[in-house]
């Protein structure tokens, strides 16, 4: 029911209007009250949705009294009532925004057709409001859709998505794609516009970038995931718009090796890129790339047997299974290769006149997984030989060379192995990735001088960083405190 109260400074106005059976309009009448000031007591108390007020009033007059009223409370309706017929009156009230204005003597058959305006008035105001929500929702809905068809489709989507996006499309200089394990809260800022996406249990967010740093993400995010303890993983940022296709690809790569390393914030360049065994892989075919590269045995037979299942489900012909189960072998051959060693050194290691042998579908799944596990194992033993050495090389590297914008394939190529590989190596030997080392490295280099008084502009390019912002929300995310407030 909505809410009314009635000012005026005659006793009789007040008792006759009190007459008037506001329920069958919906209204219930809250407070009343006979001069200026006790007037706007009686509005602060009640907050009414309509307000009836006579202009000459003791204390503050009515128009006053509106004016502070929608000062207040913009969407209060107004009704003002008065026995001064005067121009100036009328207009001081219109330019106040009140709803309608009465001359007295006020009877009830005028108060009751001012309240079917004022009713009709306020049915409208839902109306158009709920029309206005339905389309916000029906637009954010339609962003959603459009952009993850953009990230499923690439150029195929980019008309609609531009549609729908609005006029700020020809705006957008780059975009990133974020993939999480669980849907993050609304994140707002005019350097960017992000579209939160779902595509089955995946979490996207889709941040379409109008300038190109936006470091003001850094910190609410990697808030979020210290809170929840969760997982993100960072692609690639495209200048085309099509490319978030890529991007796509990426994040959800970098997901799925973050939750293997337990890093929360993995970015697709910390580890390693492209390889030369991706391309159109099959989901099967990564997996089974990922379980042999993190050193996933049961992981691997798991997949292997669910390769089979599908190979046998579909009765192939002898020549399409063992073209699909060579094709898988050399795939695990160059995944063993990232370290740098070959398996068949040789050369006396020959897949394919192997299984010509084999005359049976059995026989053919039962040398795929002999061949599978004695690639496993070797790549496993070829690990545990060189890592040790390959991770001191590394470290030592990468404390000569920390002030420097240095990557992954940079260190990868200076020791000589697969940056996937190395990644993944590092982690295994250093019990931490080889991002968060270096930024371990680049803190306590930052620390000392910052107590030898250098301005923390200056520190920051001097331990590798050119965003001074983002040096700042890292520092305090590693030592607690801003680089400001350390130096003091």
């Amino acid at each position: 029911m909505l809410k009314a109260v009635i000012f005026d400074d005659e006793y009789i106005v007040l008792k006759g209007l009190k007459m008037i059976d506001w329920s069958k309009y919906g209204i219930e009448v809250v407070g009343t009250a006979m001069n200026g000031i006790e007037a706007l007591e009686v509005f602060q108390t009640h907050r009414p949705d309509i307000v009836f007020s006579d202009i000459r009033m003791p204390g503050l007059d009515g128009l006053q009294v509106i004016e502070r009223i929608l000062e207040d409370k913009p969407d209060t309706i107004c009704i003002v009532f008065s026995g001064f017929n005067e121009f100036q009156y009328v207009k001081r009230a219109i330019k106040l925004g009140v709803t309608d204005y009465l001359e007295k003597p006020i009877t009830i058959p005028i108060i009751e057709d001012a309240i079917k305006r004022v009713i009709e008035k306020i049915n409208i105001q839902k109306s158009v409001a709920t029309l206005r929500l339905r389309w916000e929702d029906s637009r954010e809905e339609l962003l959603e859709k459009a952009t993850l068809d953009l990230l499923l489709m690439g150029e195929g989507a980019e008309s609609r998505w531009r549609e729908c996006f609005g006029e700020n499309a020809d705006a957008v200089r780059n975009v990133t794609v974020y993939a999480l394990s669980e849907k993050c809260p609304d994140l707002e800022s005019n350097l960017y516009q992000i579209v939160s996406v779902s595509n089955g249990e995946e979490h996207l967010l889709v941040v379409f970038q109008f300038q190109d740093e936006v470091d003001d993400l850094f910190q609410p995010l990697m808030d979020w995931i210290e809170e929840k303890n969760t997982y993100l993983g960072e692609g690639r940022t495209y200048q085309k718009i099509t490319d978030a296709k890529k991007s796509y690809k990426e994040a959800k790569e970098a997901l799925r090796y973050g939750r293997f390393m337990e890093e929360g914030w993995t970015r697709f360049d910390n580890i390693g890129g492209e390889t030369k065994v991706v391309g159109s892989l099959s989901e099967q075919e990564e997996s089974i790339i990922f379980h042999i590269r993190t050193g996933d045995k049961p992981g691997l037979l798991k997949q292997l047997d669910s390769f089979i299942h599908q190979l046998n489900s579909e009765r192939l012909i002898p020549d399409v299974v063992e073209r699909e189960i060579l094709k898988l072998v050399y795939l695990a051959m160059e995944v063993a290769k990232e370290t740098g060693e070959d398996i068949d050194r040789q050369g006396k290691f020959l897949p394919h006149l192997e299984i010509r042998k084999l005359e049976t579908k059995d026989r053919m799944f039962g040398w795929l997984r002999s061949q599978m596990e004695m690639i496993y194992d070797w790549t496993r033993n070829v690990r545990q030989l060189t890592k040790h050495d390959a991770v001191n090389k590394a470290c030592a590297y990468l404390k000569e060379h920390y002030y420097k914008d240095i990557t992954l394939q940079e260190v990868s190529d200076y020791i000589g192995m697969n940056p996937t590989y190395f990644s993944l190596l590092f982690k295994e030997e250093m019990n931490q990735s080889y991002i968060k080392y270096l930024t371990n490295l680049r803190m306590e280099r930052a620390k000392a001088l910052l107590r030898e008084g250098h301005k923390v502009a200056d520190v920051s390019e001097k331990v590798g960083y050119y965003s001074s912002r983002h040096f700042s929300d890292l520092f305090k995310k590693y030592v607690g405190v801003k680089p400001s407030q350390y130096k003091i």
